[in-house]
């Protein structure tokens, strides 16, 4: 758990697409226990995911429908945060889809895979970010923190196009990190493998063989990532437009 001062998000409230995922929901706890009110973003169970936002710690939680690869929805999303909680101080893009394919099946990454994985990891935090900006740009403090993969820069992902996705969502960071300061703060963290079910198919014995092969030793877990989504929140103020990895040096090659 954390060990900031338990209130020094008090009073920002911070908006979580993808909220109810494994890295979203641990970002939700991190957040919520530092005294940000959070609303989760949901697409398709609205139900369950206000019965999580009821189980975080503190008050003033929800959920909202939307979906990332409706801008439409991520509009109406911000409209109705201005309406209930009249502010938005901090976005945590945290929503993503991919699909295992080998990089050599040309064919098995077909064009509407490829629409799909765009629209969702780079189109949709994006349209999160624009559909935002004027409610984080109002008292000048406002962050994004998109969750990245270090297959952006290894080029070693679940498919071509996912990695492509995520240097693409890199590459914003730098633009959005200039384009909108000095109200508005982007900032990228980068995960290595993480102890999820994001990816379909991977079980343990695939994760033990990772962990091998990774310089500390250990594949990462969803508080690995929420801690530095709670840094970027809170310690650190001075950074914009950058990527942090927390992938326990994987992105320095197999040991």
């Amino acid at each position: 758990m954390s060990t900031r001062s338990h209130n020094c998000l008090a009073g920002k409230v911070a908006v979580i697409p993808g909220g109810t995922g494994g890295i979203g929901y641990a970002c939700a706890r991190r957040l919520a226990g530092l005294g940000a009110c959070v609303v989760l973003l949901e697409r398709s169970d609205l139900a369950r995911a206000e019965r999580m936002a009821a189980e975080l710690s503190g008050k003033g939680h929800g959920a909202i429908h939307a979906a990332v690869d409706n801008s439409q929805s991520l509009l109406n999303a911000a409209q109705e945060i201005e309406r209930r909680w009249g502010r938005a101080d901090i976005l945590v893009n945290s929503a993503g889809m991919t699909k295992p394919v080998a990089h050599k099946d040309l064919d098995g990454l077909d064009d509407e895979l490829i629409d799909q994985i765009f629209a969702v990891n780079w189109r949709g935090q994006f349209a999160a970010i624009r559909a935002f900006a004027p409610l984080l740009r109002a008292r000048g403090q406002g962050l994004v923190v998109n969750i990245s993969s270090i297959a952006a820069t290894t080029g070693i992902g679940s498919n071509v196009a996912y990695c492509a996705a995520k240097a693409g969502l890199d590459i914003m960071a730098v633009a959005l990190g200039r384009a909108l300061a000095p109200e508005i703060r982007i900032v990228n963290v980068s995960p290595g493998v993480v102890d999820t079910t994001f990816v379909p198919g991977r079980d343990q014995a695939w994760n033990e063989k990772q962990a091998a092969t990774t310089p500390l030793k250990r594949i990462g877990t969803t508080e690995d990532i929420a801690a530095a989504v709670e840094a970027c929140a809170t310690t650190l103020q001075f950074a914009t437009g950058t990527v942090i990895q927390i992938d326990g040096g994987r992105h320095l090659g197999a040991v």
